[in-house]
């Protein structure tokens, strides 16, 4: 590539890099390291039911679309915040779901101490 095409990568690529929510502040990287928090709640889709934490996930699905709405208000708007958060509390929901169906197919398991 040359001329043109290059200047415009170039210009692209410096763009991204300079940008307020560019991988040279916490608003890139805070996300980047949030989609671990996914990444074990689709782990946790191997688990029993009965071993999940509602709690953990109640929080997980309340923290994550809390913080959409706040990924949409602040400034910079930072969407890749947004969209790990709303996949946070998918997970929550998928796994508080899960919880909620094992227990109405087993009334009578007993939930863990």
């Amino acid at each position: 590539m040359s001329g043109p095409a290059t200047a415009a990568t170039a210009s692209r690529f410096t763009a991204f890099m300079n940008h307020p929510a560019g991988p040279k502040t916490v608003f890139f990287w805070a996300p980047m390291m949030k989609w671990c928090l996914v990444g074990a709640g689709v782990k946790d889709l191997a688990r029993p039911a009965e071993k999940l934490s509602v709690s953990q996930n109640v929080a997980l699905a309340a923290t994550g679309f809390i913080w959409v709405r706040y990924s949409f208000v602040i400034i910079p708007v930072n969407y890749s915040l947004a969209a790990v958060n709303f996949f946070v509390g998918t997970t929550g929901l998928t796994q508080l779901y899960r919880v909620w169906d094992y227990r109405r197919k087993n009334p009578t398991a007993t939930t863990p101490a």
